[in-house]
């Protein structure tokens, strides 16, 4: 279906064509003041530039072509040149019918549907999720289910971390616990011998003791290097227990990223990338673009409108060992073969700004990529304490992920009261949807690169802009819908429109397909959280000014549960693209 915004832009635009202007002039938009008209149309002022003609002028002529037209309720030129337009009730009804009887309940479908691969989460194995994996996941996890939604293909990839020098770190400390494994040994045979299990409370001490050891040992941070150089060219016990390492590790992995809500389509990793390394090579040789400096590998990537020193990126290093920029290059080459994708998104901390600047770069003469094909990073600010500074654990260490869900379910459990809930596991399971409401909407209703305090008492809050209160909203017209035995899925009849407030909320619901097309357009899920909490202020607005449920009039009745239906609707739609479930009750 098409938008309220298209429709009057193909209304306006044709009206400027047959009074012989240019028919771009005739955008619509969203009215800055309600209290004056619905829908504006500004294009009249770059006319009047274009076509040497007052811009009242201009829009005067538009308004008497258009000002008979049955769907306005209203038309008219404001000096000195504005085109205020409302649409008549009936108007809005029917169009809110169509929203409720669309499958994708109005949101704007792709033209042509693009093929989107979205890199995001980016955690290492070995080691558990802490708060600094937060903000990707929940990030891109939502633009997946934004681009999805609008009719595109999107592969998400969590891009393990799998291959460096952590790998390496991790298989010398464990060889030195254990040098009596098989896998250590100089005749081990994969096919025959087997690996001993790893515990993945284990395996997650092991790296930061490892990584500290590192720094004070020499002969044992040599020892890492050498391990990872020989697993890189496919030592077979050390492959062996890598495998190992990645089993332990993805299985947690997964199962903390369940709990947010949060998954991919690939978990593919450095290591997935490293046979398309020698093919980087072949094309870097073959094109002229990769030196010998300093022993190391590199390609310069310095362009002359550069501001700021951009050093060459170093492709291998003076041991012939891969680094970042290696398996990034080779991970693009991949995701080219397998997808052919139109772009490729990568959602990761702003301070690898300059980095994938590098590999952008890098790709682009390399002609690894299309020049058609994007390559952007969505770049993430910091989620910090209340103090301004990075969260912190009481201690001032880092905090693993499941911690701080686990703080955030308890918050929310005790704050639910028992008598909403026939059993204790229904109260937690609203109480683990609640807490991941609140900390995704008090991270995603922030634009994408501005870092946040992060405040559990703020977000877990009934009032005000949180996820919470969107939750709670939907259970509000849930027990409404219960109490008049009306099925949430019950079918949509409006009667008509008997106050403001109700047409401020219908001409919400109508203007919902532009804030998905909008935060699609600036890759901002912010967008989606405010149409979101504009929509559940509106309806709360309404919900207090009406008595749905001792209303006598039953035509009118039938509109306002009608209204609630559809509110409900959407809001679960709106809340689902931000990777947030409701709940029954709360």
């Amino acid at each position: 279906m098409t938008s309220i915004i298209d429709d009057l832009t193909g209304i306006v635009s044709g009206a400027f064509e047959d009074c012989g202007y240019d028919r771009d002039l005739g955008a619509v938009s969203v009215s800055d003041r309600l209290d004056l008209c619905q829908f504006q149309c500004n294009g009249a002022f770059s006319g009047a530039k274009q076509y040497k003609k007052a811009p009242f002028m201009i829009a005067d002529e538009v308004v008497q072509k258009i000002s008979k037209n049955e769907i306005f309720k209203s038309v008219e030129m404001v000096k000195p040149g504005f085109i205020n337009i409302t649409l008549k009730d009936e108007v809005l009804l029917k169009k809110a019918k169509e929203i409720a009887g669309d499958i994708n309940l109005g949101i704007p479908q792709a033209e042509k549907s693009e093929t989107i691969v979205l890199d995001y989460g980016g955690p290492n194995v070995a080691k558990p999720l802490h708060i600094g994996h937060l903000r990707s996941a929940i990030i891109g996890e939502s633009l997946k289910r934004i681009a999805r939604a609008m009719g595109n293909k999107v592969i998400s990839d969590v891009h393990l971390g799998d291959w460096g020098l952590q790998i390496g770190l991790v298989i010398a400390e464990l060889s030195e616990r254990n040098p009596d494994w098989v896998c250590f040994s100089s005749d081990f045979d994969p096919d025959k011998d087997k690996v001993n299990p790893i515990d993945v409370d284990e395996l997650n001490e092991i790296y930061p003791f490892a990584s500290q050891k590192s720094k004070s040992d020499e002969a044992f941070k040599e020892k890492a290097r050498a391990v990872t150089a020989e697993l890189q060219s496919g030592h077979k016990g050390y492959i062996a227990v890598w495998k190992e390492i990645m089993r332990v590790s993805v299985r947690d992995l997964k199962e903390n990223y369940k709990r947010l809500y949060v998954d991919f389509d690939l978990w593919y990793g450095e290591s997935d990338a490293n046979e398309y390394v020698d093919e980087l090579i072949e094309i870097l040789n073959k094109k002229g673009l990769m030196y010998e400096s300093d022993g190391a590998m590199v390609v310069d990537v310095e362009e002359e409108t550069d501001k700021a020193p951009i050093p060459p990126v170093i492709v291998k290093k003076s041991d012939n060992s891969n680094i970042y920029a290696t398996t990034d290059l080779a991970t693009i080459i991949q995701r080219e073969k397998d997808f052919s994708p139109d772009r490729i998104w990568y959602v990761v901390d702003k301070r690898q700004g300059l980095h994938l600047t590098q590999v952008f770069r890098c790709a682009r003469k390399a002609g690894i990529v299309p020049d058609s094909t994007e390559l952007a990073h969505l770049a993430i600010g910091t989620m910090n304490g209340k103090d301004g500074k990075p969260y912190k654990t009481r201690d001032g260490g880092v905090m693993r992920l499941s911690d701080l869900i686990n703080t955030v379910v308890e918050a929310a459990y005790e704050k639910m009261s028992d008598e909403n809930f026939d059993t204790k596991e229904e109260k937690r399971d609203a109480a683990q949807k609640v807490a991941v409401a609140a900390v995704k909407f008090g991270d995603l209703s922030n634009h994408i690169q501005k870092d946040y305090i992060f405040d559990i008492d703020k977000f877990l809050s009934f009032e005000g802009k949180t996820g919470t209160y969107l939750i709670y909203t939907v259970t509000r017209i849930n027990s409404i819908l219960r109490n008049l035995g009306v099925n949430n899925d019950g079918q949509v009849l409006f009667s008509g429109i008997y106050s403001d407030i109700e047409r401020e909320l219908l001409l919400n619901i109508i203007l919902s397909g532009e804030a998905f097309k909008h935060a699609l357009s600036e890759r901002a899920p912010s967008v989606i959280c405010d149409n979101a909490y504009r929509l559940a202020s509106l309806f709360s607005t309404f919900y207090h000014d009406n008595h749905i449920m001792g209303e006598t009039d039953k035509n009118k009745q039938s509109g306002w549960i009608s209204l609630c239906i559809l509110v409900r609707k959407l809001l679960i739609r709106h809340l689902d693209v931000l990777g947030i479930k409701a709940v029954e009750r709360m």
